[in-house]
Formats: C-alpha cells, structure tokens, sequence
C-alpha cells in the first residue's frame, strides 16, 4: 500500500524553475515546434506538414512541463537550446532512415571467454546486504527488443546475430609473482565479428563497484558491429562505465552521427535504489506529485539571488500550476491521472518487492533509457518543452522521474522519420505494455495510452 495518495499533481515547473532563470517556450511556440514550417497557420487550409495540436495535445494534464528540480539537468543549463522540428529536420549531422540503411540493431552484453568468475563479479555491486541483491532478473534481451520495436514502430529492429566477447588483451592478467590469485587486467578486448578493441579498466577501490569500463573505448567497437543494413546499433553492457577520468560512473552515450550508442545496466540494479537515493514510489508518474516535490524543493537550501532570478517574497517552494483532481481540469479522468492510478495499483515497490516486480522494476529503467539514446541516434537533441523521455538527465535519481513517453514536440520527429502516425504509435506501445502490464512502469504508461487513444481522432493523427 502506497504511503502517499499523490493527491495534488504539479504539471508546471517548480518554483526552483524560476530561481534558476528557466523560461519555459509559450504554448504557441511549442505547437509551432511540432511543425515541419515552424509556424502556424492561423486560418484557411494548414501547410504540408503542419500538425493539428488537439486539446488534448496542449493540455498540461496529458503532456506536463519538466519539473526543474535542484540539480536536474535542465536547472543547471536553464538557457538549453530547443530543438523543433524544423531544426531537426534541417541538422546536418542527422542520419536520415533509408531502404538501404533501416534496421535497428540491439546487441546483449559481451560474453566472457577468459576469467569468468572475476570479471563477472565486476558487474556485481559490492557491499549491498538484504534480500534485494540476489532477486532482481537481469533484463531480458527480447523484451528490450519488443520494446524498441514498439517505440520506433515502423522501423525494423532485429537482435544482433554476432556474439560479443570480451577476451584477454594484455600479459597484465598473467599471475603475480609468488600470488595464487589473478591480478586486475588494465585491458580487456572486446571481440566483434570482425575486430579486437581494446577496453580500459580501472580499479575503484572506492565504489559501488570493484571495475569500471571505458564507455568511449566500447562506442568505438561498437561501430565495427555495424552491420550494412543497420540505422544504428545498441550495444548494452552489464559492467559499470566511467568516461573521463574524473568521472564517478556514466549510464551511457550515444554517437549519433555513427549511428551508435552504448548504456550500462549496472546503475539500474534495484539492489542500488537505498545508497543512490533512487525514489520508488515517487517514479514517474508519481514524480508530479505535490508532497514529493515541496519537500524536494525544502530539502536543498536555496541559491544566492541574483539579477536573472526572480522570486516572489515569501514564496517558498509552491509550484506555479497544482490539479487537485481531475473534475479541476476536464470531465474525464486526464492521461497523467489514469498513470498514476495504475502506479499506485500495482503491486508495492516499498514492502517487501517480489522478485517479478524487482525485475521488472529494472527491464523499465533499461528500455526507457535505450528509447532515450537511440532518440539521439534519430538526431533528436535533449528536450526543453516538457516533461519527455528526451530530457537531459544529471543524476539516476533524476532519471527515475522522467516519462517513458514522448512529448509532441519530439514525437513529430520520431513520426516522420518513422512514417507511421501517433494512434499507430500509441497502438503498438499499448501493445506492448499490455504484454507487460505486471511491471509498474508498463502499467502505467499503457493507462496513459488508454486516454490518449480515446482521444485521437483519424484527422488528428497525423505527424
């Protein structure tokens, strides 16, 4: 039973969005971003490609604004670029899907052929106690897969045939002199179909794993997995990564004007929720509750005011818009509401979790990051309009707020660059979730599609 009844939804920035100096693009700037012209057109016959923003379109209670928490990605870059689509279309880097090149491809993670028993503890946290640490699942490949193929439905996306490997590299994993046990390699390769790369490893004597990866050194042989039929390719990894060498840990990258990308499981582990500070039971779509995020906003002292900021005296931390219930807002329940009932429905993330909901509560986290990443494979930047799965994200715990769908803005570019339209979209995702419905983030995202599907007419639903 959920502690918190999620009464009140935010569905506008917090007041720390004002603090910081973010402005959010007008509701007439964000209809025009979904269009291929950048405007609208105020009467007689729409433009070639404009689209026809619905209410429900426009609605915050379907699509909210991002949250702007303290330390979210957006409030420490509040002056981002949006991206239209008409900027998109018109980037040079983007990769466009053609006959020749229109498979997406999903790799699992490198098997080991050398060390097994070491190099597999690497993907394994160290110090985590309790019952948690041996339940959860890994993800499941296929469903990853499925999951893709919902999302960019449209778009072939197959599993990649060639086992990955990761092998010896150097005479560093030799054994040390007067040692009975194996010292830690600087390298490992990592074997394609066609190529040996070689991986740095470091040591993390502190941590919340033993060994890291190099996350560039792997995007790199990721590109040699290219197959000739590929859009782009996904290469998961169940060690943890770094980047740079002041770097704690990164989920993932991707390169998208090589068509690849690359995230680490590892950070997702539910086993890790306690020490990352990860939240549960206020994941989407219960990020947008009231409570959660007042006492977000009180946690984190307040930032020097300067002239950009602009704060009203004595407002402390209420958000700018609250629905208290959707008879507030429309006559019908609103998509966000029908996603948080079905959150709150399902099985408890809090006392006690079985097994199925700890994995499922993982294969969530992993297939919205991969929609994410690939998202920049299409040529979709980071996502300042609203509340979307192509935020920006700074932090897991940030991550685990986010939405698994995409607002209108970045749901036209996956449309056209797919050629499918949004109730075709919407159908296969629901598809999907109904397969899946058991795992809270699939139950909820299918009752948000349930709302938004009953509300698509044939003259709505086009990019």
């Amino acid at each position: 039973m959920s502690a918190c009844n999620h009464a009140a939804l935010v569905l506008e920035p917090t007041i720390h969005a004002r603090e910081v100096g973010y402005s959010r693009p007008s509701q007439t700037e964000r209809a025009a971003a979904t269009t291929s012209q950048g405007t609208l057109k105020s009467s007689g016959k729409p433009k070639p490609g404009t689209s026809q923003i619905s209410p429900r379109l426009s609605d915050p209670a379907t699509f909210p604004a991002a949250l702007l928490l303290p330390g979210d990605d957006l409030a420490q870059d509040p002056k981002y670029p949006p991206q239209s689509r008409r900027a998109w279309t018109r980037g040079k880097d983007r990769n466009k899907v053609t006959p020749e090149r229109n498979v997406i491809y999903i790799a699992a993670p490198p098997k080991l052929d050398f060390q097994k028993d070491e190099i597999k503890r690497w993907t394994r946290p160290r110090d985590v106690l309790g019952v948690e640490a041996t339940s959860a699942s890994e993800p499941d490949i296929g469903a990853i897969v499925s999951y893709v193929a919902a999302f960019y439905h449209g778009i072939p996306v197959k599993k990649l045939k060639d086992t990955l490997k990761f092998t010896k590299w150097d005479k560093s994993v030799a054994r040390s002199k007067g040692s009975t046990s194996l010292r830690s390699p600087n390298y490992i390769g990592l074997n394609t179909s066609s190529e040996c790369t070689r991986i740095r490893v470091r040591a993390t004597p502190e941590g919340d794993f033993s060994h890291q990866l190099n996350l560039s050194d792997i995007l790199d042989a990721a590109i040699y997995c290219l197959p000739s039929d590929a859009y782009a390719i996904f290469l998961l990894v169940d060690h943890d990564l770094f980047e740079d060498d002041d770097d704690l840990f990164v989920c993932g990258r991707a390169y998208g004007g090589s068509r690849v990308a690359v995230i680490s499981t590892a950070r997702y582990r539910p086993e890790l929720d306690l020490i990352q500070e990860v939240e549960r039971e206020h994941a989407w779509p219960a990020s947008h509750c009231e409570t959660y995020l007042q006492r977000c906003c009180e946690e984190i002292p307040k930032p020097t005011q300067t002239k950009s900021t602009s704060v009203q005296k004595g407002d402390k931390s209420r958000p700018i818009s609250i629905c208290s219930s959707d008879e507030e807002m429309e006559t019908s329940i609103s998509p966000i509401r029908a996603a948080v009932s079905a959150h709150q429905s399902s099985a408890s993330l809090i006392n006690s979790p079985t097994s199925e909901t700890l994995s499922g509560l993982w294969l969530g986290r992993v297939c919205r990051t991969v929609s994410h990443e690939l998202g920049h494979c299409f040529g979709i930047d980071h996502c300042v309009y609203y509340a979307c799965v192509m935020q920006g994200s700074s932090s897991i715990i940030e991550d685990a707020r986010q939405p698994p769908y995409l607002c209108p803005v970045d749901l036209s570019k996956v449309l056209e660059a797919t050629g499918v339209n949004r109730q075709e979209h919407y159908q296969a995702m629901l598809a999907f979730c109904d397969q899946y419905h058991s795992i809270h983030l699939f139950a909820a995202y299918g009752a948000w599609l349930r709302v938004q599907l009953a509300e698509v007419h044939p003259q709505d639903s086009g990019s």
